[in-house]
């Protein structure tokens, strides 16, 4: 994979955790990299699977990886999923 360089504006005291003096493994810098695009997702600006796409991995195994930072792939509460289910069964009468 190629990378690029990128300067981000953190507070200082953040500082020692960017710099390259703190080695992070494989599975840590992938999950730094995911933490950075989670935003993106979340304001729909890019998609699970373009974010997997840019992370090197499949689309499932980010989704996995989200949910083991508790980050869920559905975020409705239960009166939005009831509202759903009440709306295509409304939508299910009219076409029968």
């Amino acid at each position: 994979m190629e990378y690029a360089t990128v300067e981000v504006k953190v507070p200082k005291a953040m500082q020692g955790f960017f710099s390259d003096d703190y080695a992070l493994d494989q599975n840590e810098e992938l999950k730094r990299n995911a933490l950075l695009l989670y935003p993106y997702i979340h304001e729909n600006v890019i998609s699970h699977g373009r974010a997997a796409e840019i992370l090197g991995i499949k689309k499932l195994d980010l989704i996995d990886l989200y949910d083991t930072m508790g980050f869920p792939y559905f975020d409705m509460d239960i009166s939005e999923v009831f509202r759903d289910i009440q709306t295509f069964r409304s939508l299910k009468k009219e076409k029968a």
